[in-house]
């Protein structure tokens, strides 16, 4: 299973039951037929941005924060997502177009959005592609020489 699969899988189980310490989030992934060992949940939660919060009954249990809208990702971020995530990349006067695996394109999107890259206007998102519109100042050929860098893709 590819590890945005199984980082899917973990933040679905963490909506939907309390989970307190990484060995029982292991045992439920292991319900599902996902083999992971405790080291490699704890880099999913790391990434994941998953916190220990207090449960109603007192118990620390696995959260994901959802994020302000109007909190920025850092460049290291940025970087870390273009290169894990996007495949492919093209190029129309002002729009950039970048591919993902399938249910992924969200989550760059998301990055871009929040990196508030010069040059950027803004981005749509489907299942594996998204658009990323480009001011006039840079055009798409300068924004996509960027983020063929930061995704780490050969570009002319």
């Amino acid at each position: 299973m590819a590890k945005n699969q199984r980082q899917y899988k973990i933040a679905k189980i963490l909506q939907t039951a309390p989970v307190s310490s990484q060995s029982e989030l292991v045992s439920l992934l292991a319900e599902e037929g996902i083999v992971a060992t405790q080291a490699t949940v704890s880099r999913d939660l790391d990434e994941l941005g998953a916190i220990k919060i207090k449960s109603f009954d007192g118990s620390g249990i696995y959260a994901i924060p959802e994020l302000p809208k109007d909190q920025t990702s850092t460049l290291d971020h940025l970087k870390r997502v273009m290169s894990e995530w996007v495949v492919e990349l093209g190029v129309s006067a002002n729009i950039v177009m970048l591919r993902t695996p399938p249910g992924c394109a969200h989550v760059v999107a998301s990055a871009l959005d929040r990196s508030k890259m010069d040059g950027l206007l803004g981005t749509v998102a489907g299942d594996d592609t998204l658009l990323v519109v480009a001011d006039d100042s840079d055009g798409g050929n300068g924004l996509a020489r960027r983020l063929a860098e930061l995704a780490g893709l050969n570009w002319p």
